[in-house]
């Protein structure tokens, strides 16, 4: 029987090596593959025969991808596994290419992907294609967000008091989450520098502090990794902006230490925030 790392390396090799008519076999006949990034809304892909309608399709007719610093967490769930990686990426059409970050949550059930969250980063992928207008375009048309009911705060992990410190407002408290020194991307935020310092992140969540944004926390998963020092956690900031609902989905691969964050790769969506106040071109123009 197939593992699920055995499975993801399937996936990358097929991938990599352009054979999209023979991934769809990799999944479940009821699979459901979630896109909680996507432009410009989340969408659910049920089903053996829609995987295959998406990789022999679009994909396979716009991008050929190459995956590499393939990084997978195994779960103390044995079905379980995150990955972490980058595509090389070229455009069919432009021949223009790219490398951008990736990460997914994949549940193995005897031997097949019988679920999947996949979180890309589409505006390097859109970039190279000559596509950012037609994203700014997709959010201006967006229909409203839906929001999910909202999860209680907790203060179980240090991941958990992080997000809910941000909701409440607490930024001048989360500094403290940290360890001294820290290491913290935001892969799918162009120009975004390395965070390393406390007196770094005290600048970082200034910033946060100075939008003043009104938040809930919601749809919190925590993956824990069998490195007992490994912590994944998906969520989505929800609230309500210029009359309009906001949701920003995001997932965070960790590294805690002495229960402080030593480490933590912020996967937002940046993109979507963008694309929902209008500023596509302010973000795009940071991809120099």
């Amino acid at each position: 029987m197939s593992t699920p790392r055995d499975v993801f390396t399937a996936l990358s090799d097929g991938i990599s090596e352009g054979r999209f008519g023979d991934l769809s076999a990799l999944y479940a006949e009821d699979t459901v593959v979630e896109h909680p990034q996507a432009v410009p809304r989340p969408t659910r892909i049920r089903g053996r025969a829609a995987v295959h309608e998406r990789f022999t399709g679009a994909l396979a007719a716009t991008l050929r991808l190459e995956r590499k610093n393939v990084v997978v967490h195994e779960t103390t769930d044995p079905e379980v596994i995150v990955a972490e990686y980058d595509y090389d990426a070229e455009s069919v059409e432009t021949g223009r290419t790219t490398t951008a970050a990736n990460i997914q949550v994949l549940r193995v059930r005897d031997g097949l992907i019988v679920h999947s969250r996949d979180y890309h980063d589409y505006l390097r992928l859109a970039a190279i294609r000559g596509g950012v207008d037609q994203l700014a375009q997709a959010y201006a048309q967006a229909p409203p967000r839906e929001l999910s009911p909202v999860t209680p705060e907790s203060a179980g992990t240090v991941f958990e008091r992080l997000v809910h410190g941000v909701a409440g407002g607490r930024w001048d408290e989360l500094p403290a989450l940290y360890a001294k020194p820290t290491h913290v991307t935001h892969p799918f935020l162009p120009g975004a520098p390395v965070v390393r310092t406390r007196d770094e992140l005290r600048e970082h969540f200034a910033a946060g502090k100075a939008l003043d944004p009104r938040f809930t926390v919601a749809d919190v998963v925590i993956h824990q990794g069998t490195d007992p020092e490994v912590l994944i956690g998906e969520f989505a900031y929800q609230g309500e902006y210029a009359s309009r609902p906001v949701r920003i989905a995001n997932i965070f691969a960790m590294r805690v230490r002495d229960g402080l964050i030593a480490e933590s790769r912020d996967y937002g969506d940046h993109l979507g925030i963008a694309g929902d106040l209008g500023r596509i071109p302010e973000l795009a123009a940071k991809l120099a």
